[in-house]
């Protein structure tokens, strides 16, 4: 009845036209879903209540732009407005259902949903006051309207009369559960009003007049008077294009109801082979043939159709039964309207738009955020006052506002900070280099990142290494420790985490570039894949460009901005700054009789493994004088570590391999498991290396060659003399990092062959667990790196030199399981603060 304005003059008597329109609506909806359209064999079709105020504003849209004085014209194009919206709902119903793109529904905000819903509950309770108070006019928020409301006595007791018997009805439904509460409630209403009228003695005419009764219709009109309205050439195409937006909206709104009652209604009768695309389908025909036949929108309703399929109507002939049990009604006319107590209407319109009220205000009260809920009462309040297409867009411009709010306050952006010294590269190095490390690595600073970064999140990444830099100053110059305690030389950015950035974000990485090279820090950027999202847009920032060829992946740039890196792996960025802060330990102690340790090269693209000297790299200390915090740090870390070992026993030149190779990657640990055990522990001399050299062989490996494979087994371990080897594991498919240099890997994605664990240098024991725990088989592989020197204790070697010798074999197993430990330790850590 409420689908035209009947406060309107021009619409007062379309009561029965509208109750016409929803029965051929219902009909058609029932047939497409029904005959095979909907995978719910007693599925209920029925007009969409709630556009009901999208369909009143089309209609005072066309009353504006043409004027009362042409009614004519004024039907005619409201009706055709009216078919075009089925059509249109029902083209893009099918539209998302024909291109599988049913799931897009469900990206809209939640919260933006239940706030239409809660501005059409608004709706609905002023369209009650509107139909119940028989105003002439539409409800307007000024004072000579709400004196008349509430003033006007007569007034008053006609709306207020319905709204009190809607609040009835929810206390009756907050005592009783049962689903037929409702139709019962307003099957008995009609009989309760008319009982009475005749137990207080009054004229049915007089009521009528007054207002209690909607008027009679004229018997002559057919069920299919609607039909006749339908004058194309008195329609105002213009004033049918400015409906559009309210179209739009409508179509919009319509689209949300199909993703929330499907899946409900499967859940509630059990079904688990639901289409939601296929519904989709469905309810694109049914819209667009409804619109074809000048009828209005529907869809699947959800508490209808629960209630047919539980009450036995759970097959497709009951549905058939349903569409021709609606036509007969249709069929038999509308008279009844005209013995229809308004209040009964009222009362339905009333319940109606408390629920959805309730619904989007009150059950969403501690549910959502607050900033969300502040939504919700701003779309809800600009729908009431402005109107709906103003109210929806409003809505939305403020859920985005508060979106940026909500992601820029929180402190999320930053996943963990942590120093050098916490974390280490998974490179296995000689002890007094680790020993070295440990003293300076501090130097070392790493930022990781996550999550999308935008206008609104960088800026917590500027503040935060602002922070970092401008804190350890302020400490020193208070004399507090500080910058002279921790000096920062390395800032080192993982991305691994982020899922993208925009232009504002990309942005900023050239500040903080341009803040480091101020303050003389590298600034390091890691998992930055090549040709990903995140290079392009920073590159498109200026962070950097590989026009000029100065730069690339693993290389670096020297520039007024200052000395960028970029590395795809974390561990290949932590080795490289290791290997930087080793060179001021090489520089101190030019000569060493192991080969020194080698290092990512400057030319390193993604995936290469090439190493070279870290000397090589001319510009990594032409910014820290020898006055400068980090280079006092580092001369007094190597002045430290020589004090210590310059007591310790010098082997001669003229030894020969192994004792020397054994000398050099034990003696150190030695000397420190001697100092630490308070001398309960006999210092191995020159002897006990030259003895245990006895028991190893010499091999030697090319590049690319394999040591042993993962499932091998564990019959010997080796002492690396030369070269470098790497340790890989092989991961079949699954998700993970990808493969890489310590797999640390770059974004998330799937890994199928070998991974790169670990790198070894000279100097360094390898597989001892296995040959000591006597392990069955290798949990890696091992491969040489480079052309590669490397000595080899068999399992029998090892087993005669436990028979010969058990304190000297004792004492090796102790020496060497410190490798074992310094290696769980740094692994633990990684494997740790990769995932943090």
């Amino acid at each position: 009845m409420i689908t035209f304005p009947l406060n309107n003059p021009i619409f007062a008597s379309f009561g029965p036209d509208g109750i016409s329109m929803f029965f051929v609506s219902c009909i058609i909806a029932q047939l497409v879903y029904t005959c095979g359209g909907s995978v719910f064999d007693g599925g209920n079709g029925s007009m969409m209540i709630e556009v009901v105020p999208f369909l009143h504003i089309m209609a005072e849209s066309i009353i504006m732009s043409i004027g009362e004085d042409k009614p004519e014209k004024v039907i005619s194009t409201t009706v055709v407005a009216f078919a075009l919206s089925s059509i249109m709902t029902g083209v893009a119903f099918f539209a998302l259902g024909a291109l599988k793109l049913g799931s897009l529904i469900e990206f809209f905000p939640r919260h933006i949903l239940v706030a239409t819903i809660g501005g059409v509950g608004w709706f609905l309770v002023a369209t009650g006051i509107e139909v119940s108070a028989r105003l002439d006019e539409d409800l307007e928020y000024t004072w000579p309207m709400m004196k008349h409301l509430f003033g006007d006595l007569h007034t008053f007791s006609l709306w207020f009369s319905a709204f009190a018997v809607a609040l009835l009805l929810r206390l009756l439904q907050h005592k009783l559960k049962s689903p037929m509460v409702v139709p019962l409630f307003f099957m008995a209403l009609p009989l309760v009003f008319y009982l009475i009228v005749w137990i207080a003695g009054l004229d049915v005419h007089q009521v009528r007049d007054g207002g209690w009764i909607f008027p009679l219709v004229d018997s002559n009109v057919p069920f299919w008077h609607f039909y006749t309205y339908y004058d194309f050439t008195l329609v105002d195409w213009k004033a049918v294009a400015q409906t559009l937006p309210a179209m739009l909206a409508l179509t919009f709104f319509g689209l949300l109801h199909v993703p929330i009652n499907v899946p409900a209604l499967a859940v509630s009768t059990n079904k688990d082979d639901v289409d939601v695309n296929r519904e989709l389908v469905a309810h694109g025909i049914s819209n667009a043939v409804s619109g074809c036949f000048g009828a209005v929108q529907n869809y699947l309703v959800y508490t209808n159709s629960l209630l047919f399929i539980r009450s036995g109507g759970d097959s497709r002939l009951a549905g058939l039964m349903l569409a021709g049990a609606t036509a007969i009604l249709w069929m038999v006319g509308p008279w009844i309207v005209g013995y229809i107590p308004v209040m009964v209407v009222g009362s339905l319109i009333f319940h109606l738009g408390l629920d959805l009220l309730k619904e989007a205000l009150v059950d969403t009260w501690n549910s959502v955020h607050y900033l969300e809920y502040i939504t919700i009462c701003v779309i809800v309040g600009c729908m009431a006052t402005l109107g709906f297409v103003e109210g929806i867009f409003i809505g939305i411009m403020t859920a985005c506002l508060f979106f940026v709010v909500q992601n820029a306050r929180r402190s999320e952006t930053i996943r963990a900070t942590f120093t050098g010294q916490i974390m280490r590269s998974t490179v296995r190095r000689l002890y007094r280099q680790q020993v070295f490390l440990n003293q300076v690595a501090s130097q070392i600073q790493v930022v990781k990142l996550q999550g999308y970064l935008f206008f609104g999140t960088i800026n917590q990444v500027e503040r935060a290494i602002r922070g970092m830099l401008d804190d350890a100053e302020d400490a020193a110059a208070a004399h507090n420790g500080g910058w002279n305690e921790h000096p920062i030389r390395f800032m080192v950015l993982d991305l691994q985490l982020v899922q993208g950035l925009d232009f504002s974000a990309a942005e900023a990485f050239v500040r903080i570039r341009r803040l480091l090279a101020a303050r003389q820090v590298f600034m390091i950027l890691c998992n930055v894949g090549p040709r990903s999202d995140e290079e392009k847009a920073l590159k498109k920032a200026g962070v950097w460009d590989e026009g000029d060829g100065t730069f690339s992946h693993g290389g670096h740039k020297a520039g007024p901005q200052g000395v960028l890196k970029c590395f795809e792996h974390l561990d290949d960025a932590l080795e490289w700054c290791e290997n930087v802060l080793l060179k001021s330990y090489f520089m101190k102690k030019p000569h060493h009789p192991i080969p020194t340790p080698t290092a990512i090269t400057d030319n390193t693209m993604h995936g290469d493994n090439t190493k070279s000297h870290p000397g090589a790299t001319s510009v990594d200390m032409q910014h820290h004088s020898s006055a400068s915090p980090r280079h006092r740090m580092l001369t007094r870390a190597v002045q430290h570590l020589l004090q210590e070992t310059q007591d310790l026993m010098k082997p001669h030149a003229n030894m020969s391999q192994p004792t020397l190779i054994l000398a050099q990657a034990l003696g150190d640990l030695a000397a420190a498991s001697h100092h630490h055990a308070e001398d309960t522990l006999t210092m191995p001399g020159m002897e006990f290396y030259h003895g245990l050299g006895q028991y190893f062989e010499r091999w030697t490996y090319d590049a690319g060659q394999t040591i042993w494979r993962q499932g091998d087994a564990c019959d010997f371990l080796i002492v690396l003399e030369q070269g470098s080897l790497r340790s890989l594991m092989y991961i079949s498919g699954g998700g993970g990092s990808g493969s890489g240099s310590g797999g640390s890997g770059g974004k998330q994605q799937s890994v199928n062959g070998d991974v790169t664990v670990e790198t070894i240098l000279p100097g360094t024991v390898v597989g001892e667990l296995g040959l000591f725990a006597s392990t069955q088989r290798r949990s890696r592989s091992l491969v040489a790196d480079q052309s590669s020197v490397l000595w080899k204790l068999s399992r029998a070697r090892f087993d005669q030199l436990v028979k010969t010798d058990p304190t000297m074999a004792t004492q090796f197993v102790l020496l060497t399981l410190h490798f074992s430990v310094e290696r769980q330790d740094n692994m633990t850590k990684y494997a740790f603060h990769l995932h943090h």
